[in-house]
């Protein structure tokens, strides 16, 4: 167990800084925003050529480094470097939260097993922004984030989140709308939905309906802009010890099914399909992790 005390000795070692950046209205960086990427040694930032702009307007001179998907490993070790030489470190995305469906994560984790601080700011984020306005139950809610882009896992995925009573949060991308709001329509049946485009900026909008109105608004609307998806969360009863509730899924899926859903751990979850079927543990171990 270890403890971090953010502030204490605040200026006299280095920090990773995890900094929030406007999602589309520079009105709503944060003094504080401004202030720590002035201080700090080098912002790694996604794309630099975003960030430049960013800078500009706030006359941030903080020398820039490029941390992004494809580089965290190399970008990774210099970022560590900076911090053993005692230097400070802001990471930023292209809008939003680091680490949000956005770099961020793997070069917190690399700072903290070295031993150095980690401290984020608040600000913009626009899974929270949509939700709260979105006139659908804000809490609790499940953040799931892009949907896989193969059609085939994407319906799995669906699949699995079906059941959960969370109001459900995704961003999407213009192209792969229309394509994501049909399987959804498919897997979860009609239920409220909002979709919220081009968030803090001129041309925000709110689409609020039910799955089947939004999947006839996506076949004839000139899809731009990029969303996030509020959905509706499942409202129907199901008690999974029902008997035979199971019946019609593959020992996989029926392992799944207790993960995901009741979070039970694999072996815990295999034990209880055994018991369930009324088969040998080993035979549904054999299904599970050998024969899949």
């Amino acid at each position: 167990m270890k403890s971090q005390k953010s502030y204490q000795n605040e200026g006299k070692e280095a920090v990773l800084y995890l900094v929030p950046t406007p999602i589309g209205n520079l009105e709503d960086m944060t003094f504080r925003a401004v202030r720590i990427l002035k201080e700090v040694a080098i912002i790694a930032a996604e794309d630099t050529r975003n960030t430049i702009k960013l800078c500009n307007h706030f006359e941030i001179d903080t020398p820039l480094m490029s941390y992004h998907e494809h580089n965290q490993l190399s970008a990774g070790a210099q970022i560590i470097d900076k911090l053993s030489n005692g230097l400070s470190v802001a990471i930023v995305s292209d809008a939003g939260m680091p680490g949000i469906s956005d770099p961020g994560y793997e070069i917190a984790n690399s700072a903290l097993e070295a031993g150095y601080k980690v401290i984020s700011l608040p600000g913009a984020n626009a899974a929270l922004t949509a939700l709260i306005s979105s006139g659908i139950l804000p809490q609790p809610f499940y953040f799931f984030g892009f949907l896989d882009r193969n059609k085939g896992k994407k319906k799995r995925e669906l699949e699995e989140l079906k059941s959960k009573k969370e109001t459900l949060i995704f961003y999407e991308s213009p192209h792969r709308l229309k394509e994501t709001i049909q399987k959804m329509s498919e897997v979860f049946g009609d239920r409220k939905i909002t979709l919220a485009r081009e968030l803090t900026k001129k041309f925000e909008e709110y689409i609020r309906g039910s799955l089947n109105e939004l999947k006839d608004w996506v076949s004839t609307e000139e899809i731009r802009g990029e969303f996030v998806i509020i959905v509706e969360g499942s409202n129907e009863i199901e008690i999974l010890t029902k008997n035979e509730w199971w019946q019609g899924l593959s020992i996989e899926d029926h392992v799944n099914t207790y993960i995901n859903r009741e979070k039970l751990k694999p072996n815990e979850a295999i034990k209880q399909v055994a018991k369930d079927r009324d088969v040998q543990k080993r035979e549904v171990y054999q299904k599970f992790h050998i024969e899949k």
